[in-house]
């Protein structure tokens, strides 16, 4: 036998028990005549200590062990006299007796410990490396967790997991499309999907009723930390159910989850808010509600009192920053500074302290008087050490969003986004369509299966801009974890859909006509959800990149540098594809 035990099981109880270990050398240390290894295996980390006294050559060959080596040793279980509380094993050690070299290792490029000298880059191109600290395990350890607990849960409540196809046709609505070549068929491409949306909504048509997946998804879409080119989602759908169906099964799964993986009772219903109100109060559809500062609006009390900056724009608005009157007025230049980055785009900012005797003291106080910083006070509620902070602009909806990131910063700063603490809500009417300046028309601000809201349905024909959807999105710490939809499941309405999306009749039935048809049979009424499982993993690891959660990630330019992919094909690869290479400068 390789082992009897692992390197994270054995405890005081085991004492003088012989025991066979197996697993790779963290680190060695020379004592005088003693030799201390400790040796790690996917369970924990046991100290194996070799003495000249008891065996001088095995001692020797102890002493030469370089970190990684692969070894399997015998000894007898042993209470330490120097006990180490930080690990659970920290009360034996192993005395040796017998130890085989199982593989020599070069040392590697960083160090194998949770506080490693690799950065990101390093890290990434050696992750068969980087898998085997401890940190890293914990969070696929966590993830495989949470992935029986969804498949206990939804098991319990009549869902079936079903496997869609990996190979489908291109939707260039939407994100870009990964395309895979097909050799029996030159010149024609599969696409990787985006999700199995059209085809859970087939199993529906199909009367599965409840379906589930955890299921890898495709997108060729700019990197950020919550965003890789390959993804993976527990998508759900079931039929005949209404919003308020989907909600309750889907708030109750991530509810289990907290009790389960994190040791979270929550009772209360997860709050509720429009996204209308989210982007009014938060500037965002995915609004951290950890904390206050919800905006005010002050274009009533600040624009007609001379100052230009306020009185040309279409919004003003704020923030008020509980015990934050004490920032220096350097910590307010850096934060002026933060929101005329290129990528928030704000002018400037306007701050006001409210002082000890209740006076509001600003940086635009030749403007206004007293008693028109006082109205503004109100408006906050604000108190002697608050901070008031102020953004304008043309344009309501890019100031609300440049406000936000300011609110997050602001936050941030302030310790008040404490990742052990969870805040969750469900953001709901979404509008259906939003206006794309890039295309002049409008586009369906989720994909074109959403249905509208019944009693908006006359509005497609007159203002297509006020028809909300009947969506949904779970939002935690300000962070989308899932989203879904009510379908739309009659085919005139979903032909109404396409010819409102600029669909011709030919369009639409070439790329979804497969779908359409397949209503005419009895499509019944459905809906679903689906989350991000990286996003969840690494919300409860308190991570602030999914990439850590991820086996084998992608890099920020969407390569994998362990494999180096992607890469260039053969010519003789592109010819039995019929492909030709020009690749635009």
């Amino acid at each position: 036998m390789y082992r009897t035990e692992t390197c994270g099981e054995l405890r005081i109880a085991d004492v003088d028990k012989v025991v066979t270990l197996a697993g790779w050398v963290q680190r060695a240390r020379k004592m005088g005549g003693m030799v201390f290894v400790d040796l790690r295996d996917r369970y924990g980390v046991t100290q194996l200590v070799f003495s000249e006294d008891s065996n001088a050559e095995l001692c020797e060959r102890a002493s030469k062990l370089g970190r990684e080596y692969v070894v399997r040793v015998t000894g007898k279980v042993s209470e330490r006299q120097s006990k180490n509380a930080n690990i659970p094993t920290g009360d034996i050690e192993i005395i040796v007796e017998e130890m085989v070299v199982l593989n020599e290792a070069e040392t590697p490029p960083f160090t194998i410990e949770n506080n490693t000298d690799g950065g990101d880059d390093l890290r990434m191109k050696y992750r068969y490396l980087d898998l085997r600290r401890e940190c890293v395990r914990e969070n696929l350890e966590l993830r495989h967790r949470m992935t029986m607990e969804v498949r206990r849960y939804l098991d319990a409540r009549g869902f079936i997991e079903v496997e869609t196809p990996m190979l489908i046709g291109s939707t260039p609505e939407g994100a870009r499309d990964f395309v895979v070549p097909s050799r029996m068929n030159p010149g024609q491409f599969y696409a990787l999907p985006q999700s199995p949306q059209l085809f859970k909504q087939l199993l529906m048509v199909s009367g599965f009723d409840r379906y589930f997946q955890i299921v890898k998804c495709f997108r060729d879409e700019d990197l950020r930390a919550d965003r890789q080119p390959e993804f993976t989602q527990i998508d759900c759908e079931m039929s005949f159910v209404e919003q308020e169906d989907v909600i309750s099964i889907f708030e109750g799964m991530a509810k289990h989850l907290f009790k389960e993986i994190r040791g979270v009772e929550i009772n209360e219903p997860f709050k509720r808010i429009t996204w209308h109100d989210a982007m009014k109060l938060y500037g965002s559809d995915k609004p951290d509600i950890r904390f206050g500062m919800e905006f005010v609006e002050l274009m009533d009390i600040m624009k007609g009192h001379g100052f230009p900056v306020f009185d040309a724009a279409e919004y003003v608005g704020g923030i008020c920053a509980k015990g934050a009157a004490t920032y220096t007025r350097k910590q307010l230049d850096a934060l002026t500074d933060f929101v005329r980055r290129p990528q928030i785009g704000a002018k400037g900012m306007v701050y006001a302290r409210v002082e000890a005797d209740g006076n509001v003291k600003s940086s635009v106080d030749k403007f206004y008087s007293q008693e028109v910083l006082q109205q503004m006070k109100a408006a906050f509620g604000a108190e002697p050490g608050d901070l008031i902070l102020i953004l304008s602009g043309e344009d309501t909806m890019k100031t609300r969003k440049q406000l936000c990131e300011l609110r997050l910063e602001v936050a941030q700063q302030l310790g008040l986004r404490d990742k052990n603490k969870f805040a969750c809500l469900w953001v709901v009417d979404f509008p259906l369509f939003e206006w794309s300046e890039e295309e002049g028309r409008f586009m369906a601000m989720h994909h074109p299966f959403t249905s509208p809201k019944p009693e908006d349905i006359p509005l497609l024909d007159t203002d297509m801009g006020a028809v909300r959807a009947n969506a949904y999105d779970m939002v935690i710490n300000g962070v989308e974890v899932g989203g879904g939809s009510i379908r739309i499941y009659d085919s005139a309405l979903q032909n109404k859909m396409f010819e409102l999306l600029g669909f011709t009749p030919e369009r639409a039935q070439q790329q979804f006509g497969w779908l359409l048809n397949a209503f005419k049979y009895g499509a019944p009424p459905h809906g679903g959800l689906a989350y991000g499982l990286d996003r969840w993993v690494s919300l409860f690891a308190g991570l602030d990149s999914i990439r850590d959660c991820i086996a084998f990630p992608k890099n920020n330019s969407g390569r994998d540098t362990m494999i180096d992919a992607p890469s260039v094909l053969e010519p003789a690869q592109l010819d039995e594809l019929s492909i030709a290479i020009d690749i635009k400068k």
